[in-house]
Order: C-alpha cells, then sequence, then structure tokens
C-alpha cells in the first residue's frame, strides 16, 4: 500500500471525524422514528451518556491514535504535525460549514 503523505493523511482523519459525527446527527435528529417517543425511564440518560464516551472513543483515537503511534516509535516530529494537521483538517471543515450555514440563511 502506497504510504500517505502527513498532511492528506490528517485530511483524511479529520473527513473521517466529520463523516462520524454526521452519522450520529442523522441518527440524533430521526431518533423519535427510529426508536420511538421519547419515554422517561432509565435508558435515555443511560444511552445518552454511553453514546457521549463511545463518540469520545471514536473521535479521540481517529486524532490521537495514529499521532501516538508515531511519537512513540520515536518519531515525535512527525506525530506533533500529524496532529497538527489534523486539527488544523477539522478547523477548515468547521469554516466551511459555518461558510455553508451563513450564506443559506
Amino acid at each position: 500500500m502506497k504510504k500517505l503523505s502527513l498532511p492528506k493523511r490528517g485530511f483524511i482523519h479529520s473527513l473521517g471525524v466529520v463523516v462520524y459525527v454526521s452519522l450520529l446527527i442523522s441518527i440524533m435528529n430521526n431518533g423519535n422514528k427510529i426508536f420511538g417517543a421519547e419515554d422517561n425511564n432509565l435508558l435515555s440518560p443511560l444511552i445518552a451518556i454511553l453514546l457521549f464516551i463511545v463518540s469520545a472513543l471514536i473521535t479521540g483515537s481517529l486524532v490521537l491514535a495514529k499521532p501516538l503511534m508515531l511519537y512513540f516509535d520515536g518519531l515525535k516530529k512527525e506525530a506533533v504535525k500529524l496532529f497538527i494537521y489534523t486539527g488544523a483538517g477539522l478547523f477548515v471543515w468547521l469554516l466551511i460549514f459555518m461558510g455553508i450555514l451563513f450564506f443559506i440563511k
């Protein structure tokens, strides 16, 4: 497999976060259709907190896993660069979506 450059890898990781968050938002916006009306029971808050924890795990893995692997392999500069490229990619996605929201309002 061809080795990806750090900027491309950072872009792919940030895109993965955007795709995951988009899927999560789709499920949350259609929750009543998918799961039925909310009942005031113990499961709703439990599911919400577990979903928060799983989301932190998934997005944290997308942002931090490869930089940590590089760091522990002794490639400290590459690890920091990949982390910065991923953060910059997320910031660019944020600006894009804010721009879209600005222009459709």
